[in-house]
């Protein structure tokens, strides 16, 4: 069993190859194999959102604050808020991220399959960003 302290990870700032704006990861588990679980909290800037991506074995976010938008390749853009819990499918392309005018922070969770959690792809567009989400 480990417990890590309060204070002793620090707060990263994400790949800006893999982000748009300014998005900031604070880690939660990085479980050692067998197990796969990988979690962080990860804070968003109004505007800041993720690159195109898949997961080979899904993602699950739960929105903890703010406003946010995902959205899934070949659908709306869809808002989530606090409260909410979104699967993603294995090797579904989708994005997430803040609204314009808005923060959001959420809990990230996937699993890694050969040492990967995530296939990242091209950035969002700011034409598929702006598109007015639906519900």
């Amino acid at each position: 069993m480990h417990i890590y302290r309060a204070g002793t990870r620090p707060t990263k700032p994400a790949n800006p190859d893999y982000f748009t704006g300014t998005v900031w990861m604070d880690p939660i588990v990085d479980a050692p194999a067998p197990a796969r679980l990988s979690a962080l909290r990860v804070s968003f800037e109004p505007g800041a959102r993720t690159a195109w991506h898949t997961h080979p074995l899904g993602q699950t976010l739960h929105v903890v604050s703010g406003v946010g938008r995902l959205q899934k390749d070949g659908e709306p853009v869809r808002e989530i808020r606090p409260g909410d819990t979104v699967w993603i499918e294995p090797h579904v392309r989708h994005w997430h991220g803040a609204a314009p005018e808005t923060g959001m922070v959420h809990i990230a969770m996937q699993e890694c399959l050969d040492g990967s959690a995530a296939d990242w792809l091209e950035k969002v567009s700011d034409a598929d960003y702006s598109a007015a989400p639906q519900d």
